[in-house]
């Protein structure tokens, strides 16, 4: 299973549009939150078919109306501030901020912890733990709109720019 995972979109809907077509092929996409605008739902919605885990960041003021439009969207799951999933064999925990991802990550409980917040893009395994952070699609504050694919049959992570 390919599972893409993108944060920090941050209303930027034409890297978020570059980024769908380069993903079309994975089975599953993971937002780790700031999407921003309630627009952006339906951007994803729209741009991809597979099932969408997403989880509230700080930047996302109207969550009622993010949660709205996510109605309109049979694959987007709305989790709230963490998603707990079993996705390819591989039990993943998601969460917005860097620093609790961290914390989640060394209860050891998950294969895999994603997060964002910092916009810094970062892959690491420590202690047979997977943390990823995809860093920004925005763009703005790194200068790279990134994203990250993880093949959960082969085990690895790899960083894409768009």
């Amino acid at each position: 299973m390919r599972i893409a995972i993108v944060s920090d979109i941050h209303d930027n809907i034409w890297k978020l549009a570059a980024a769908l077509e380069r993903i079309q092929d994975a089975d599953a996409l993971i937002c780790c939150g700031d999407l921003c605008s309630p627009f952006v739902v339906n951007r994803l919605g729209e741009g991809f078919a597979g099932p969408i885990h997403i989880v509230f960041g700080n930047n996302d003021g109207d969550r009622f109306r993010i949660s709205l439009n996510a109605r309109r969207f049979g694959q987007i799951m709305i989790h709230g501030e963490l998603a707990e999933l079993e996705l390819g064999g591989k039990r993943i925990a998601v969460h917005h901020y860097d620093d609790v991802g961290r914390l989640i990550a060394a209860s050891g409980r998950f294969d895999i912890v994603c997060y964002g917040h910092n916009h810094q893009c970062e892959v690491v395994r420590e202690e047979g733990v997977l943390r990823i952070n995809p860093g920004e699609i925005f763009g703005g504050l790194s200068g790279a709109s990134t994203y990250v694919v993880f093949d959960t049959d082969s085990d690895q992570a790899a960083r894409f720019e768009v």
